[in-house]
């Protein structure tokens, strides 16, 4: 038997609420459709001159516990923007990692950085939800989802508007994102078993994105030689939460992670 993983409680929950869930999805997806334009999300990652940071709201962690409770999306939203973030990422679970919808609709009121909605998307409701908060993008955990589902979710976003972000932790996930038509790719450096961070997780995994696919490094980011070393290997972008989140001045942490000459993949 394979040895339970963090996201197993957090995904049981998920589906149960989804397979409760009694909402006309049809209409629900309609709705999700006219709401205002998206931002580009992948866009503005490409967009940016060196590597572009994603900078991450988020209250708790399942692993890490209390970041800050008690923040302001708003605020927060607009110090990362200040401090040269390309995009936002807003966690709205709340019965593990404290957040809400509200949070990411205060968070892309405040500021006009494109923002994803970090969640654990399970069903075609949760892409409207994300939309109708007022999210540019959505993640898919491919550790979550079977290929259909991966397939079948990233088509509900793409008609919808959203860029999304497909999360892989090794080749195989990396594949299975290829596979599905992922153009924006995340490598999770956290372990889904022990939940430790392996730094050298990312620089291996580089190797399976194609060129032209956007490639993201997410967790385990500390300091600006982090940065660096990801760039080098060609990241185009990072995912940083807790460094950020635990910054006493966050766009002068942020300003340090940004700009970093982005190498070509394979090389390092």
């Amino acid at each position: 038997m394979s040895p339970a993983t963090y996201l197993d409680g957090i995904l049981a929950a998920h589906r149960a609420a989804a397979a409760a869930d009694r909402r006309d999805v049809d209409a629900l997806l309609a709705e999700a459709g006219r709401c205002r334009p998206p931002r580009p999300f992948a866009a503005a990652l490409t967009g940016c001159e060196g590597l572009a940071v994603i900078a991450e709201i988020k209250r708790r962690s399942p692993s890490r516990g209390e970041l800050d409770p008690g923040l302001d999306p708003a605020a927060v939203a607009r110090d990362y923007e200040a401090g040269g973030a390309a995009c936002l990422s807003v966690l709205s679970d709340a019965e593990f990692f404290g957040g809400s919808a509200d949070d990411v609709t205060r968070a892309a009121a405040a500021c006009a950085l494109p923002v994803l909605r970090k969640d654990f998307t399970v069903a075609d409701a949760d892409v409207a939800d994300a939309r109708l908060m007022g999210a540019d993008a959505v993640l898919l955990i491919v550790a979550a989802l079977t290929d259909a589902e991966l397939g079948h979710l990233l088509g509900v976003a793409r008609a919808v508007g959203l860029d999304t972000l497909v999360e892989a932790h090794d080749e195989t996930e990396v594949g299975r994102a290829l596979d599905a038509g992922a153009e924006l790719v995340g490598v999770n450096q956290r372990d889904l078993v022990t939940f430790a961070v392996d730094h050298e997780r990312a620089l291996r995994v580089v190797r399976a994105i194609p060129d032209g696919v956007v490639a993201v490094a997410e967790s385990g980011i500390r300091d600006a030689g982090d940065a660096r070393r990801l760039a080098d290997a060609g990241y185009r972008a990072v995912l940083v939460g807790e460094t950020l989140m635990r910054a006493g001045d966050r766009p002068r942490a942020l300003a340090a992670l940004v700009g970093h000459r982005v190498g070509r993949r394979g090389l390092t």
